[in-house]
């Protein structure tokens, strides 16, 4: 309204009207209600549904919210000046737990084309084959002459349109692979099909007794289903994978001379000045020109302890400020922070990881020329044989449909449904087609430490050691601070139910720790060097009362839950562990030791992580990389496959074949167990299969397999192998 209200003095009423109008525009646009997404990991009912929408919709400035308990997720519509973190305390305060999601990550999940045209697809085949091989029951049951030729007629009518409509994915998939002059498991099927329609039509035309209508519909169904279960498995995991890159929300709040605003990190720009409050991650990198704190780089390089930081420091995108709020200028953003840099480590892990071969690419490479080759010599020894072309034909068409891969197309799939479902129920999501195959490959295993073999926050280990007095001081003063080594204090403190001295007028030092006044004197909890204490090798943090000389608190990383199942498990199935570490030696020694494990390497860059997977790799071992760091990026592409958990940064999960959506590391090694079963179950159905061709091939070749004969085949096969697959996600 201002800029219409101030009319410029153009002579050109279309001059002064274009930015008054683009004014308002924006401003309405201001004003317009925003939209929030928050995913609820704990919401499982109607009442968690009507109390979070109660909540939120009693909020100031909340117009409308809307929970969808499928996606544990709920959409709000709010004033702009309403944000997800205001709404996050709220609910909290009723018992839910919850993130903001980024909706743009999330758009791409919202629409799955490809599989409502497969379930289309598949329905359509479905509905047509039930009611072609109805008719066919009546020919196989004895109907003659021109009742038979009727329901063949029929059966053409309802088959034709359906192949042509259900069949599209095969046609497309074998015409692109004949145009790069390559054979896959969808040209036999295409052919086979042809030629059964093809042959029906002639043998009706010429009121023939066997047509195979109910045959290539059954192939089609049977098929799509294969194909459906496949898409699915991938869909579930790639929804999941992109829910949870869209807990990251990066955002930076950056100074401009008449105040500060939030921007998208994408936004920023070389000499941005920019406030990094503490508990916030550095979006770009660049040099501190204001304030004091300490810097977490567990992420970047493992190492666990805080690291001091001042005036005229650099600093990297991904570093964590800890104690004190930071002014820093922007040096580099974007693609060329030192984040990026590691892209050229993942891209390289990339291009050398070996190319592997799924067993259903195997098997097709040998079934696809098998059966044409099969086929083409019933042909040629039929036709040398009566010299009657329309019996060749038909023969060598029998032998390609009763020899095309129902139960293949589905052996694969259905077993990794089955297993993929029952990991997921063990909270293991996993995102790569072959993963599976490649974990039950596995002999080694590669842990990092921080934040994968343990949760990165440290755990008071002397704590009976250190006076009442001057823990209950300790206490006093962690509970004034934020600092992951305060905190556990604090933590260690609440377990041997100490009570906080009286201590007053406490106050934070950035990057040095925290102080305060207790019986008239000054008390402090810091680093050694801020009160004349000597460093130690390890992780600790220290008190001091007056004059007397500081008391150290040792600290260790805590370990994970499961972290000594899925070692221990790991080992007794004979696979070789070993820890690769970036932080210190003493830090890793000490999770080694409390894990039995004997191969451990400290201090170990990102670089060298991925060169000791691939010297591995080299030696013909098959390797399981377990990590969670952008440190870890790299390794996690050189691995054989890789596993990260959900916690970790977006790129180490986009980089690992498998997620692991609980903080429990147990499910690891049960994994493994789980792929060998799958993998065991995708070679029983090969021989399955294999067996049925065996029985049914020379029954083709002789020219006794009739349509009755085909259907039954082929349905027998694809159905063993279906319920074996089940199997594996009902056992134990």
């Amino acid at each position: 309204m201002t800029a219409v209200m101030r009319p410029g003095v153009s002579a050109c009423p279309a001059c002064d009207a274009g930015p008054a109008a683009a004014a308002l525009a924006a401003e309405i646009q201001a004003q317009k209600d925003v939209q929030l997404a928050l995913s609820l990991p704990t919401i499982h009912c109607a009442l968690c549904i009507s109390t979070v929408e109660r909540v939120l919709n009693a909020y100031e400035g909340v117009q409308s919210a809307r929970v969808n308990l499928t996606l544990k997720r709920v959409t709000i519509e709010a004033e702009p000046n309403v944000t997800a973190a205001d709404l996050i305390p709220v609910l909290a305060e009723v018992g839910y737990e919850a993130h903001e999601l980024d909706l743009g990550s999330l758009s791409a999940t919202d629409a799955d084309r490809a599989g409502r045209n497969l379930l289309m697809r598949l329905a359509v085949a479905g509905f047509a084959s039930m009611n072609v091989m109805l008719l066919s029951v009546s020919v196989w049951a004895g109907a003659e002459d021109a009742t038979r030729d009727l329901f063949h007629w029929i059966s053409a009518a309802i088959a034709l349109p359906t192949i042509a409509f259900s069949g599209q994915p095969f046609f497309s998939n074998a015409w692109r692979a004949l145009k790069h002059r390559q054979l896959n498991m969808d040209v036999p099927i295409v052919l086979a099909i042809l030629l059964a329609v093809v042959t029906s039509l002639w043998e009706v035309s010429l009121s023939g007794e066997h047509a195979y209508f109910d045959a290539a519909l059954t192939l089609v169904f049977f098929l799509l289903a294969g194909r459906y279960l496949d898409h699915r498995t991938r869909a579930v995991a790639r929804s999941a994978a992109e829910e949870l890159a869209a807990l990251e929300v990066p955002r930076a709040v950056r100074l401009l001379e008449e105040g500060e605003e939030t921007v998208a990190v994408r936004e920023l720009c070389v000499g941005d000045l920019l406030r990094v409050l503490p508990g916030g991650r550095m979006p770009v990198d660049g040099e501190i020109i204001q304030g004091q704190s300490e810097l977490d780089r567990s992420l970047l390089t493992g190492e666990t302890v805080p690291v001091f930081a001042e005036t005229g420091q650099m600093v990297s995108a991904g570093e964590v400020n800890l104690t004190g709020p930071l002014i820093i200028r922007a040096s580099a953003v974007g693609q060329d922070t030192s984040l990026h840099q590691m892209a050229d480590l993942v891209a390289i892990a990339e291009s050398g990881r070996s190319r592997y071969t799924s067993l259903a690419d195997q098997a097709a490479k040998l079934y696809a020329p098998g059966v044409h080759i099969l086929s083409a010599l019933a042909f040629v020894g039929w036709y040398f044989a009566t010299y009657d072309m329309r019996t060749a034909i038909n023969i060598a068409a029998a032998v390609l449909i009763i020899t095309c891969p129902c139960a293949l197309g589905l052996a694969v799939p259905a077993v990794t449904t089955a297993a993929s479902g029952r990991l997921f129920r063990m909270g293991m999501l996993v995102k790569h087609a072959t993963a599976l195959e490649r974990l039950a490959q596995v002999d080694t295993v590669v842990f990092d430490k921080t934040g994968t073999l343990t949760k990165g926050t440290p755990q008071v280990s002397n704590f009976d050691s250190i006076s009442s007095e001057t823990a209950r001081v300790a206490m006093a003063l962690a509970m004034g601070s934020g600092h992951p080594l305060a905190k556990a204090v604090l933590q260690a403190a609440n377990d041997h139910q100490t009570t906080p001295a009286k201590v007053s007028d406490i106050n934070e030092v950035p990057g040095f720790g925290i102080q305060g006044l207790w019986q008239d004197q000054q008390v402090r909890l810091g680093r050694a060097s801020w009160l004349g204490a000597q460093e130690l090798t390890q992780s600790a943090v220290f008190v001091q009362i007056g004059d007397q000389p500081a008391q150290a608190f040792l600290c260790v990383d805590q370990l994970r839950d499961g972290a000594d199942q899925a070692v221990r498990a790991l080992q007794d199935a004979g696979k070789d562990v070993i820890l690769l570490s970036g932080d210190s030696a003493g830090a890793v020694q000490q999770v080694a030791d409390r894990l039995g494990i004997a191969r451990w390497q400290a201090e170990v860059l990102p670089a060298d992580k991925a060169q000791a997977i691939q010297k591995l790799a080299d030696q013909g071992h098959k390797v399981l990389m377990v990590g969670d760091g952008l440190n870890d990026t790299a390794a996690l592409t050189s691995a054989h496959v890789s596993i990260s958990p959900a916690s970790a940064l977006d790129a180490a999960r986009v980089a690992s074949d498998i997620v692991l959506l609980g903080g429990d590391l147990e499910p690891i090694a049960q994994a493994v167990g789980v792929a060998g079963k799958a993998t065991s179950r995708i070679r029983q159905n090969f021989r399955i299969a294999t067996l049925y061709n065996i029985v049914a091939v020379p029954l083709a070749i002789a020219g006794l397999a009739t349509p009755l004969i085909a259907a039954l085949a082929m349905s027998s096969s694809s159905i063993t192998v279906s319920l074996n697959a089940l199997r594996l996600g009902r056992s134990k």
